[in-house]
């Protein structure tokens, strides 16, 4: 159960936590920090509860959030699945990228921002790196996982400390308010996004599920990741704020955590987040390959993306499903180069993109306790299980809608051309690619494929 804890902790405790302090003040004070914090802990709690009751109640189904959703919604919604999680994943490991070049460019100023000709290059390389360590073995990069989770939480727990000590109630309680015209709601509203995209990992355990001693560990291990990362990232939040004014809080350069620190510590501070910032993010990187790479190879195995996607090697690594994410990534890498804002583009595409599977996920949750289905007649469970069930499926759907639709429509462009590999896999094995009301999707999606690209032609989207 330790190691698929660290799955949870190690693909969550990435980039975002240390953005988290600018991130919120831009938006909000205490206040809404407090109420932002509750609705996405509760919301992403029951996702949690969600994917423990899948677990338990569907033991025998792999890969999580594919498995899911094709269990519960026919075949080509669970590619659907699959291939967005994939995409997010991959979308996820072009921000981490870009983040660790970002920060190197306070020394290196060749690296910029991140989205210069030599911070391709360099995020080219540590790619190929990883791929090759990851091509060793998933256990062996499992053992490294374990060690970089540790090594890279231990000193966020530091900076709360630290925070905790120089606490000023006078300046928390000055904090309290956001900026001043704004609505409560709407500054609520405005940490969404970010608080979806820290959580992005939750569904580590169940992804990885196949390598599990007992499926009920699966449940526990999502929980208890959960739990430990929302006390970390509330606890960072919310001392922030005791330390420095809200308004010098929101124009740190990232990451943040580093310029409060900076100003408790001196510049050492900035040095220690500096260092840790890049061991998280290398970190996150590492199990959001893997975890990729078996989302894949699950929906090649069950044949609904074509069978070099399940080829392994002696070390039960997937390599055709680590190519395929490893090759995606460095094409995102280029495509950098031409983006305005690389780093929210890649933020918002990837919450966008993984909320997809999330919601089929807890649908299928929710559709198991309506139906009955796995509950014996009069399981006193099954209230419960669909109370939880509705609550994140209304969570998750809530949070697709706030989204915007501009991040909805590109996830479509990524998605549909996808779908090429789903018919060739599904001609393969002689059968018919979509029933009637898959070719209702399909033909909705392309709708909305095509809408992207008109508005990126006509300016209504801009990368």
């Amino acid at each position: 159960m330790l190691t698929l804890s660290t799955f949870v902790v190690g693909s969550m405790v990435g980039a975002g936590v240390f953005s988290l302090p600018a991130g919120f003040a831009a938006e909000t004070g205490v206040a809404g920090t407090l109420i932002a914090w509750a609705i996405a802990g509760g919301g992403m709690l029951t996702l949690a509860f969600a994917f423990q009751m899948l677990a338990n109640r569907r033991p025998e189904l792999d890969a999580g959030v594919y498995s899911y959703a094709r269990a519960g919604f026919g075949r080509y919604l669970g590619y659907f699945s699959a291939f967005g999680y994939w995409a997010s994943a991959c979308a996820g490991n072009v921000f981490y990228w870009v983040f660790i070049t970002s920060t190197l460019g306070a020394v290196f100023p060749a690296l910029g921002a991140g989205d210069t000709i030599a911070a391709v290059a360099v995020s080219s390389v540590g790619l190929w790196l990883f791929f090759l360590l990851i091509r060793r073995g998933v256990r062996a990069a499992a053992a490294v996982n374990r060690v970089v989770s540790i090594a890279k939480t231990v000193p966020i727990v530091v900076f709360v400390v630290l925070c905790a000590t120089v606490f000023d109630p006078q300046v928390f309680a000055a904090n309290w308010s956001g900026p001043s015209g704004t609505a409560l709601w709407d500054q609520v509203r405005a940490t969404m996004l970010v608080t979806v995209f820290v959580f992005i990992g939750l569904e580590g355990a169940s992804v990885n599920s196949r390598h599990a001693r007992s499926r009920r560990d699966v449940g526990r291990a999502t929980l208890l990741g959960f739990l430990s990362v929302l006390a970390v990232f509330a606890s960072v939040t919310i001392v922030s704020y005791g330390v420095m004014p809200r308004e010098q809080i929101a124009t740190l350069p990232e990451p943040s955590l580093g310029g409060v620190l900076e100003a408790i510590v001196g510049p050492a501070g900035a040095v220690l987040i500096g260092v840790s910032l890049i061991v998280a993010v290398l970190g996150a990187y590492l199990t959001w390959t893997l975890m990729a790479a078996e989302v894949l190879l699950e929906a090649a195995r069950s044949g609904d993306l074509p069978r070099f996607l399940a080829r392994t090697n002696a070390d039960d690594t997937p390599v055709g499903a680590l190519t395929l994410s490893t090759v995606l990534v460095q094409v995102l890498l280029v495509v950098v180069l031409f983006a305005e804002n690389a780093f929210s583009v890649a933020l918002d595409l990837t919450s966008v993109l993984v909320l997809i599977p999330f919601v089929l996920s807890a649908g299928y949750a929710l559709k198991l306790a309506v139906t009955r289905e796995t509950y014996a007649p009069g399981d006193p469970h099954r209230v419960r299980d669909l109370v939880v069930a509705a609550l994140a499926t209304g969570y998750t759907a809530f949070l697709l809608v706030a989204a915007g639709t501009d991040y909805l429509l590109l996830s479509l462009l990524i998605i549909v051309p996808g779908t090429a590999l789903f018919a060739a896999a599904r001609r393969r094995a002689g059968a018919r690619v979509f029933t009637g009301a898959e070719r209702a999707v399909f033909a909705l999606a392309v709708l909305g494929a095509i809408a992207a690209v008109l508005l990126l032609l006509t300016g209504g989207i801009v990368l």
